[in-house]
This record gives structure tokens, sequence and C-alpha cells, in this order.
């Protein structure tokens, strides 16, 4: 008999991304030996996964588990992506093995959902072709920010080569950027990944959309790995965060503050807010242009160069679609 797991997380959607990963290596570990249900903030990650069956509270015999992963308090010695942080604490939990099967997330789009044209293609034509770009960030998290006169350079480099179609949360800090297509507020969180979905390529730092860029499949035709330039700094572990077919722009090792991997800092400045962000262990110890130092290095042209590595003369990335075989790849 199947054992029922409820499995809980309230945490950001980047993180649930992760989880995906979790709940999928558990199937495809030990198939049918569990049922896997979910409560976390953000159902629309979970939409057509083939492992999430509905479980209620009160059947008999579930278990509840409160996901987390510790093992970002070791990710400066130990040498994990943060795939592995959800799988390694359910296998303590539930005392089995569950080894990685694929190092990304686990997002699953309807057939309907591939024949549907992009936001993109309503405002400027069938077959348009776009990277996404993520010029800001959460509040509470200040010290991932780049400059957005930054990116704005970037952009403009690339003006009449690539489209770019900024996205954001309302809420949250994404200052207008020129010469874009604007969708910031304009997007669910199921738009955002059908969105991700049409991409050639991302641009941002690391954040949610660094995750879907990662885990969401490409259309057809299209390299079966998506482009990603990630402006990172020194705030995370290259190694937890990164993933090989992304360009991760970092400079951990370049300052005192990140000699040894990531300072894990998450404030430039106190915003007052009475959150614990605000304490002296957790601003940034080196500022420089309203930066962290560890970001004030990266430079346009640092992201420039990222991004052309990966087009042609006309800005199509190059490459072909080449599927990998099999099921799926095993992660030594």
């Amino acid at each position: 008999m199947p054992k029922l797991l409820i499995l809980r997380n309230s945490q950001s959607p980047g993180d649930v991304v992760m989880l995906t990963a979790a709940v999928r290596d558990l199937h495809r570990s030990h198939p049918g030996r569990f049922v896997t249900d979910v409560r976390t903030p953000c159902p629309a990650l979970w939409e057509n996964n083939p492992y999430i069956t509905a479980i209620r509270e009160d059947e008999p015999g579930v278990r509840n588990i409160d996901c987390e992963y510790p093992l970002v308090h070791t990710s400066n010695q130990l040498p994990y992506h943060f795939i592995h942080g959800f799988r390694k604490h359910l296998e303590s939990q539930l005392g089995i093995r569950i080894p990685p099967t694929d190092c990304r997330g686990d997002i699953h789009l309807s057939d309907a959902e591939r024949a549907w044209m992009s936001q993109v293609e309503e405002h400027r034509g069938i077959g348009a072709r776009f990277w996404i770009v993520v010029a800001g960030g959460k509040y509470d998290f200040t010290a991932k920010w780049w400059a957005t006169d930054r990116y704005q350079a970037v952009i403009d480099h690339f003006r009449g080569r690539l489209l770019f179609v900024q996205v954001g949360e309302q809420q949250h800090h994404h200052p207008r950027l020129h010469h874009t297509l604007d969708l910031r507020g304009r997007t669910t969180l199921r738009q955002l990944i059908r969105l991700v979905h049409h991409a050639d390529g991302v641009l941002c730092p690391v954040t949610l959309v660094m995750h879907l860029a990662a885990a969401v499949e490409t259309r057809a035709g299209r390299p079966a790995r998506r482009p990603c330039v990630v402006v990172a700094g020194g705030r995370e572990p290259v190694h937890w965060e990164a993933y090989s077919w992304h360009q991760f722009v970092h400079t951990v090792g370049a300052l005192p503050c990140c000699a040894a991997g990531g300072c894990w800092r998450s404030r430039v400045q106190p915003l007052g807010d009475g959150d614990a962000k605000d304490g002296p262990d957790q601003l940034c110890v080196d500022v420089r242009r309203g930066l962290p130092a560890c970001m004030d290095l990266i430079t346009p042209e640092d992201v420039i160069r990222r991004i052309e590595v990966y087009l042609d003369s006309s800005g199509v990335v190059r490459g072909r679609d080449v599927r990998e075989r099999g099921e799926h790849a095993t992660i030594p």
C-alpha cells in the first residue's frame, strides 16, 4: 500500500521550484511507493505535474512533512547545488535514499499550453523571438540588485538585434527599462512559465526566473538548454546556485567579504521595516556607488560578452534542437 504524503513549504516560488525536483526524484527512485500532494503558496508551479495526487487533510494514514533545506548552512563548505537541498532533507525524513535524476526543477506544460502563442506574439506577431530581462528584485533582498543603468546599457547594446521583454512583480523593485516590451505586473505565475517556455534566453539576477529558465522546457526546434545570463556577484556560492549551461557572472573570491564563498548578506542598507534582515549580520559590509562591491565589480561589458557567446551574428541563439535521449539523465 503506497504511503500518503503531504509536503509543505511556505517559501518563495524559487524555493518551491527546487521542491518540484525533490518530488520528481522521490517518484523516479521509488515508483508506486508513495502518493504525494503539496501545500505551497504557488500552486501554479504544480499544474500538470504527474507526481501530484490530491490528498485530503483528514485522509487516514496521511503524513505531513514540513520541507526544508538545511544543507544551505554548509553551502560554502560542501559541494552541493540547491537542487539537493530538499531532496537530502526528504531522505532524512523518510529514512530512504533518493538519488538525484536531473539538475533542474520539474515544471510541466500541457499540450494546450505548448500550442498557445506567447504574450509577446500577441504584441509583436507570430514568430517573434525574445529574451526575458529581470532588472530588480524583492525589497527584502537588495543585496541581489544590480544597477538599472547597467541593465539599460546592456539593452541598448543589443537594440535591433534582440527584443528584451521586461517582467517583474508589481510590488517589487523593477524600474522601467527603455526599448523593452514592458510586461511588468502583467503576468501571473503560470503566464510567466509560458513566457519562459517561448523565450530564447533570460537575463536576471539570482531569482525565480533563473530557476525557471532551467526547469521549463524549450520550444520544439530550439536548443534543449535555454541560455541564461545571471548577474550574481558574491552573495551565493557559485556551485550552490549555478546551472552548468548558464553564464553565471560572479565575483566570489574577488573581495575579502566573499573570499571563501558567498557572504549570504541580504541588504545594502537598513530599511527600517522591523525585519531581521536589517541586523548588522545581514547588511553588506562593502558598498560602492549604492551597490554591494561584488555587484559593482560587474560591468555592462561583462554581461554583454556573456550574452554574445550564445548568439550568432543575427542575434539568434546558436545550436539546434538536440533533445536528450531516454526518460531522464542520471546525475552521479
